[in-house]
């Protein structure tokens, strides 16, 4: 990581299977800037003592000198005006119409699919417990319009969504992986891309780390 004048601190959850804080991980990870992990342990309620500095009581949280943000997709904003292109690495696109779609793509990762998510948890993906029982209706609608959109957003033999890599990439990844990793059948190119994404160098140092054993 390279050097920078500010003291950066990103707070995640102990278990290291928060999509969210995994984004702010990955955010900084891209910008090649030095920062610092510190784990709050949600199970033991750690976010809600005074220790913990987040008005939100959220992770991720940034500490960056005595600034402190939370909200992944803050963090991401943040992180691209105080380290900006093209000394460091964009994590929005140039291209206008391409950064609004990569700010709808984040927002609508965060903000739709409970019933699919909490169905096909990130346990699942970063502690490699694969969920058995089939999706119920309600899951599997939202499934379907998942895929819907997912479909429209990325086109035949590109894996990512525009001609550079963003963050969004990251995020619609997580998401396409919790069906793909799952055992759920997909269209090729949504298979490639998630898969292709997942070997990304930022996301795998989040993926290697090491976490606690796993308990349901």
């Amino acid at each position: 990581m390279g050097m920078t004048k500010h003291r950066l601190t990103l707070y995640v959850d102990t278990l290291w299977d928060s999509p969210w804080a995994m984004s702010a991980f990955v955010a900084l990870t891209e910008k090649g800037v030095d920062f610092e992990v510190r784990e709050v342990n949600l199970q033991k309620k750690e976010h809600f003592t005074p220790a913990y500095p987040s008005r939100t009581r959220r992770i991720p949280m940034l500490e960056a000198d005595t600034f402190q943000l939370a909200e992944s997709s803050a963090i991401a904003e943040y992180l691209e005006e105080l380290f900006p292109p093209p000394e460091f690495e964009s994590l929005l696109p140039k291209k206008l119409t391409q950064r609004a779609t990569c700010r709808e793509v984040m927002a609508w990762m965060r903000s739709d699919f409970m019933p699919l998510r909490k169905e096909r948890p990130t346990s699942s993906l970063f502690f490699q417990q694969p969920v058995k029982q089939p999706l119920s209706p309600e899951a599997a609608a939202h499934m379907d319009r998942f895929l819907r959109g997912a479909d429209s957003l990325i086109d035949e033999n590109r894996l990512t969504l525009f001609d550079q890599w963003c963050l969004a990439d990251t995020d619609l990844a997580v998401m396409i992986q919790r069906l793909n990793l799952n055992g759920t059948s997909l269209p090729p190119k949504l298979k490639a891309f998630a898969e292709a994404q997942w070997e990304r160098p930022s996301v795998k140092h989040w993926r290697d780390h090491a976490r606690p054993p796993y308990s349901s």
